[in-house]
């Protein structure tokens, strides 16, 4: 599998075409991380394919040209979970003349069987992605008496139509942002690796299904409680200052200031684009970075004073309240 590129004056550039059937197929993991340069920008790409799963994932730095013309190559018929983390724009299939939009912070689950058309950037700034994609044949495995999304989208791709999940985009969720940390950061080599990186893609896939069951039984989605552009941009924002300054928050008063958005827009929007309230996403986020800290032998204390906690007690409660163990356990263990 591979893909090539076509920049705005026809010059032609391929970009990792080393996946066949075989590798991809293969129960073992082979990883590969590539560094191109174009005369349109930069990118970075890692691939990891495993036992009917293809992981991909990079950025893109892009200062000549806003549009390119992709065209995919290869034997692998794949399902692609994609996960926008920075950046905004839109391609279109000229194949069945569809157009898939993605912009910041947003994900849906595609099958497109053929892929040959142009990519159209917002802005020329850097453009980070990350994708998994299950073979067809694994997918449909996965769906089989799963839930009604999932087995609907299913029946669609057994007839070879192009589709997606959602309608509209949904917004990540810190879990899924997790996940996607877990797996560009996991250490583990040979059969664990394996084990390891397929049980967080498929845990993945289900909060994926997850949250579309249940925008799709509530009819709520993010456009509907805040105005794409600058709503949602004030929010993004939003998040980005928090986690700065998670060890010493500003008030849910002061964060509207600083994003420039009132404090309702704020408390809704942010819940609708981070399925969480603006500080319980702060508490995941802290307790999270606590439980890596402690991982890395860190002294409790220390952990608790770096993250802003009032007290090795206050930090003792609500790490075992999320882990439901105290933090000695994971330095012991």
């Amino acid at each position: 599998m591979g893909v090539n590129v076509y920049d705005e004056a026809g010059r032609l550039y391929k970009v990792g075409d080393v996946f066949s059937t075989k590798i991809v197929e293969q129960p073992l993991v082979t990883e590969r991380r590539e560094i191109y340069s174009f005369p349109f920008g930069n990118a970075e790409m890692v691939q990891l394919a495993f036992s009917g799963i293809y992981i991909v994932y990079g950025d893109m730095v892009m200062y000549e040209t806003k549009r390119l013309d992709f065209e995919i190559t290869g034997d692998v018929d794949l399902v692609e979970m994609h996960f926008t983390l920075q950046g905004a724009g839109s391609m279109k299939n000229l194949v069945s003349g569809k157009e898939h939009h993605f912009k910041t912070n947003q994900h849906n689950l595609h099958y497109v069987p053929t892929f040959a058309g142009t990519g159209i950037y917002d802005s020329p700034d850097r453009y980070k992605f990350f994708e998994v994609h299950f073979t067809t044949r694994f997918f449909l495995e996965l769906a089989k008496d799963s839930c009604p999304s999932l087995m609907r989208f299913a029946e669609k791709i057994a007839k070879g139509n192009e589709n997606d999940l959602s309608l509209d985009n949904l917004p990540i969720s810190f879990g899924m942002h997790q996940i996607i940390h877990d797996i560009m950061n996991a250490n583990f080599t040979g059969g664990l690796k394996l084990l390891y990186l397929q049980s967080k893609c498929i845990e993945l896939l289900t909060l994926q299904s997850q949250m579309y069951e249940n925008a799709d039984r509530t009819g709520a989605t993010p456009s509907l409680i805040c105005k794409p552009g600058h709503d949602t941009d004030s929010i993004h924002f939003a998040r980005e200052y928090l986690l700065q300054h998670a060890a010493q928050p500003p008030s849910l008063t002061e964060l509207a200031r600083v994003a420039g958005i009132n404090e309702f827009k704020l408390k809704q929007g942010f819940k609708a684009l981070y399925n969480n309230t603006v500080f319980g996403y702060l508490t995941d986020y802290k307790l999270t970075q606590a439980k890596e800290l402690l991982t890395g032998n860190v002294p409790i204390k220390d952990v608790s004073d770096q993250l802003g906690y009032s007290s090795v007690q206050h930090f003792t409660s609500a790490f075992r309240k999320k882990f439901g163990m105290p933090p000695g356990k994971v330095k012991e263990g």
